[in-house]
């Protein structure tokens, strides 16, 4: 896990956000209201909804941010983490103790930790297909 987690307040602009990724060399920031994380903005999430659907830079974190948040604990093993992520179609898992976010796990992590550099791109493929599984059936010919 990673313990320094890039967050941004709720009232953050997208480009404020946007910003804070290029300067912090990262690819998400995890949205937080008073502290507390509530949700997840992506560089996809930044592309998507300033380049694609034309919003304004201008516009706050948290018109735009991937909600419900899915959080997982400290403690939880490296397999926890990976099923969760899977299961919620996530390529990041913010950590925290109640209501206080500690950290953050990626799949890149996960592949690091385990010295299996293809399993973050094993988990890719299994978020991928459980983002889409009747496209993925259908390619297969099931």
């Amino acid at each position: 896990m990673t313990h320094a987690v890039v967050s941004a307040e709720t009232s953050e602009t997208l480009a404020g956000v946007g910003a804070l990724m290029r300067d912090r060399g990262v690819g998400s920031v995890v949205i937080v209201d008073g502290g507390r994380p509530v949700g997840v903005l992506t560089d996809r999430d930044l592309a998507l909804a300033v380049v694609a659907d034309g919003v304004e830079a201008s516009d706050p974190a948290r018109a735009h941010m991937s909600r419900p948040l899915v959080t997982g604990q400290t403690e939880m093993d490296i397999e926890e983490a990976a099923a969760l992520m899977v299961e919620n179609r996530i390529r990041r898992l913010p950590l925290g103790d109640g209501e206080q976010l500690l950290g953050i796990v990626t799949i890149d992590d996960l592949a690091v930790r385990v010295g299996d550099p293809s399993l973050a791109q094993r988990m890719t493929a299994e978020v991928a297909r459980a983002a889409l599984p009747g496209f993925y059936f259908r390619q297969r010919g099931g």
